[in-house]
Order: C-alpha cells, then structure tokens, then sequence
C-alpha cells in the first residue's frame, strides 16, 4: 500500500510543474491578433484575400510568376488532391485546390491535427494580382467535418464580448489564420520581398535580397527598396523592444505594416480593451508635417469604438507570432467618409513606434 501511494504521490508531483506551465502558457497567450474581424467573410462565405502591387511588371510576367509559385506551394503536400485545377493566361486566371494538415499540438505519444481542404484562386493583372483562399473544410479524427462557415467565423468562434475565443474553436481559428497569412507571405516572397519571418518558419532563403515590401491602404506594394534596420533606445515600457525615432523611420515597418496583421486596440487597461484587426489594410506617411498611420476598416466592421476614440494603439502581428513586431501609438486626427460598401479609413498622428529586437 505504501509503495502504491508513493508511486501516485511521485506522478503527482511530476506532473504538477507540466500542469502549472500549461496554465501559465494559456494565461500568457495573446490572442489579440485572432479577434473580431481576423476571418473576413464575404456574402456570408469566409474568403481571406489580399491585392498585390507589383509597378513594371506586366500581366503575363505575373502569371507566369504566380503560376509557378501556386504549382510548385501545392506540390509541397505531397498529395493527389493538391493541384492546380483551372489556368487561363488569357484571363489571368489560376486556380488550385490544397489538402494539408494543421496540426495543434504535436508531442510524444500525442498527435492533435485536423486535415483541411481549401481553394486557392489568383487573379493576375498588369502590375498587380490579387489572391484568394476560400471554400476552407476540415475533417477531424475522421468522424468530424466542418465548414469555416460554421466553425470559425467571429459568430461562432468568438465569445459575446468579442474579446475571447470559444474555447472549442479556438485552435482551428488560430491556425487557419495563421495559415492564411503564411501563404500570402509566401505569394510576396515569390515577387521578391524579404521573408522577415523568423528562421524556423522560412521556406525558403532570400536572406539577400534587398526589395521590400510597402503598403498602400489594403495592398501589398513590392519593389521599393530600403534599409532593413532598426536603430532607437531600450524601452522603458516593454522590455524587448526599441523605441524608433520618428524622424527616422525604418524601411523596415512599411514593410511590416504592408504584410502583417494590423491590430486596432483602444483603451488603457489590459483586461479592458476594444480590439478589432484593420481588414481593409494600413499604410504610413505625413500629412500637414506630421508622420501619420492609415488604418482601415472594411465596410462590414463596427467602427464606433474607433470613432468615439481619440487615442489607439496599431499592433502589427507577424505570420503565426502572438507578440506583436511593431506597436504604434496614435492620437486621432481625421476619419476620412466612405461610400456604401467602400472600407473607412482613420489617420492617426503616430506619438511612439517600439519595435521588437
């Protein structure tokens, strides 16, 4: 008897600090980035989108770059079912299906994944295409089958105050997201933009190319070039992260701001806050001599909390990265009207950029 209580008191205790990382890693999780408005929905379909601009290269350079891109990305699936479907170069039109896992958790002698079928369709013009991920399904252990529709749309993923996940969503929200942006990285890094992200999650090395990429309000602009460093004092506030000189912005954020995920959060309190992702895009730049952020929310966003703002906080989310890249203080100075079904745009006087080390 005594050995068997010894043996349950010796797992006890093995497992208690495993427990205690687990809750100390849920409390630490920022979910910001996965919020209200991080699955766009159009007519009540889930379609993750972005518009690529790309000065001097003609409609058939894009095609030809975009169809090889989209035939060799598949091809890494290793799988029948992940193939290019529909190509007309006269239309600039490519489509392919994928089939590939996400997997949730991944460790010895537990394996939690979900395999995901999805569409990819890429649209190309004279210097510019746009690229779409849509008709997105899962099949969990097998048995489970899900639409994005119904899985990981904000009514469903998203508890009531908008602030949290529901929990039993939640992964899948997370890693199509992430998912999602990882794959137009990849489409930017195809037409030569620096692939910022970190090491790990490279797939491929264009550590010496010196293009980066620079938004407009929604599009992902390639070509212009700039110096990649960040120099500025230790912050104070958030420790890992440097304080930019407005006077020298680095080339580095336009980059940043033009292909991470751009994260509205307004108010003070860390438990308090109203946060919602800019859908429609942002870009930097002066008006009136002040250095100022766009930020833009898509038609069907709530854009009251940003209208009775008068201060917020941009924070730009690197593909799969939960602490943000670059955080961006604004104090509000115009919103510009938008026509029905047209995105909103707010200019912010930018007072403090940190960027993390």
């Amino acid at each position: 008897m005594k050995k068997l209580a010894i043996l349950f008191l010796t797992l006890f205790l093995v497992g208690l600090p495993m427990a205690t990382r687990a809750e100390s890693l849920k409390e630490k999780r920022d979910d910001t980035r996965y919020l209200a408005g991080a699955v766009p929905e159009v007519d009540g379909k889930v379609v993750f989108s972005k518009e690529f601009q790309i000065p001097g290269m003609s409609q058939a350079q894009i095609y030809d770059t975009m169809k090889k891109w989209i035939t060799e990305r598949l091809k890494e699936n290793n799988n029948q079912e992940s193939r290019v479907v529909y190509e007309n170069q006269a239309e600039g039109t490519i489509a392919g299906i994928g089939e590939e896992w996400l997997v949730f958790r991944s460790a010895a002698l537990m394996l939690d994944r979900s395999l995901m079928n999805y569409q990819i369709t890429v649209t190309c013009m004279p210097n510019s295409c746009r690229v779409e991920l849509e008709k997105i399904r899962y099949n969990y252990r097998d048995t489970e089958n899900y639409k994005a529709e119904e899985w990981i749309t904000d009514k469903y993923a998203l508890k009531k105050d908008k602030k949290k996940l529901v929990r039993a969503m939640a992964k899948w929200r997370r890693k199509t997201v992430d998912f999602a942006d990882d794959l137009f990285f990849d489409v930017a890094v195809a037409f030569g933009a620096p692939d910022t992200r970190p090491k790990a999650q490279k797939k491929k090395e264009e550590e010496n190319k010196a293009t980066s990429i620079v938004a407009g309000a929604g599009p992902v602009v390639i070509g212009q070039g700039g110096n990649l460093t960040t120099a500025g004092k230790e912050s104070a506030d958030m420790p890992g992260y440097i304080e930019v000189d407005l006077k020298q912005i680095p080339a580095e954020l336009y980059a940043l701001i033009g292909n991470c995920k751009l994260v509205i959060s307004i108010g003070d309190e860390e438990f308090n806050m109203t946060n919602m992702t800019a859908n429609a895009g942002g870009a930097l730049g002066k008006q009136s001599g002040k250095v100022v952020a766009y930020c833009s929310l898509s038609a069907d966003q709530p854009y009251e909390a940003m209208d009775k703002a008068g201060n917020y906080t941009l924070k730009l989310y690197a593909p799969n990265q939960t602490a943000p890249t670059a955080v961006i203080e604004c104090k509000k100075l115009s919103v510009q009207e938008a026509k029905s079904g047209q995105p909103r745009t707010y200019v912010g006087e930018i007072t403090k950029i940190l960027m993390k080390k």
